[in-house]
């Protein structure tokens, strides 16, 4: 007699047919996904999935809103150095085996086996979840935030396409550099509308304030 799968034995049910979205969209196009290969990946009957989601659509934007809602970004503290706090969201990130499960899932939609429906959920969440990060009231966006939010998404959305090639060789390092980190955080500032005049100083003139290494 077969092992139960683990994940039966602990997870609940609705992150059981989350996790197996995932694994079916590794093997196959979301389009070829159906409602059964959901209930039987995951081990539940369709009476639960049908409890939980309204059809597959659903059960899609559940899992990447998820992903994209447990991603470890944060905002720099007051009085914190911007570049410290993009080397520690970049340590989060890639020193984190759990978060790099994250970008290989979200990659997928980005990739071959992904749809326009995925590609605009996932743009859609994660232009929600930066603009409450950056506390950023969408009832008073300006153009210059809007598009700056689109440079950022689309910025990210480049990363996951390239994040299969990228994943067995990009190390923490790679972005810890000064060129990446003024980057960052120079859209991070302008987003944040934090005044940028003392920072860019600083970038221009290392003997301003001291570097970090």
């Amino acid at each position: 007699m077969a092992r139960p799968r683990r994940d039966s034995e602990i997870l609940p049910a609705k992150e059981r047919m989350e996790n197996a979205f995932w694994d079916l969209l590794a093997s196959r196009e979301y389009r070829k996904i159906t409602v059964t290969d959901i209930v039987r990946e995951a081990d539940v009957n369709r009476n639960s999935f049908y409890y939980h989601f309204s059809g597959l659509p659903e059960l899609a934007d559940a899992a990447i809103l998820h992903m994209v809602e447990n991603t470890p970004v944060s905002l720099p503290q007051s009085g914190t150095d911007p570049e410290t706090a993009w080397r520690t969201n970049v340590a989060n990130v890639l020193q984190s085996p759990e978060q790099r499960e994250r970008l290989d899932r979200l990659s997928l939609v980005t990739g071959p086996h992904g749809s326009a429906e995925l590609l605009a959920s996932l743009r859609d969440f994660s232009r929600l979840n930066l603009m409450s990060i950056l506390q950023i009231d969408p009832q008073q966006l300006d153009l210059k935030t809007d598009l700056m939010l689109d440079f950022a998404i689309g910025g990210m959305f480049g990363v996951l396409r390239r994040w299969p090639e990228l994943s067995g060789r990009i190390k923490p390092e790679d972005l810890l550099n000064d060129d990446t980190a003024a980057l960052a955080m120079s859209m991070y500032l302008s987003l944040s509308k934090t005044d940028m005049l003392g920072y860019w100083k600083r970038v221009f003139n290392p003997s301003a304030a001291p570097r970090i290494q």
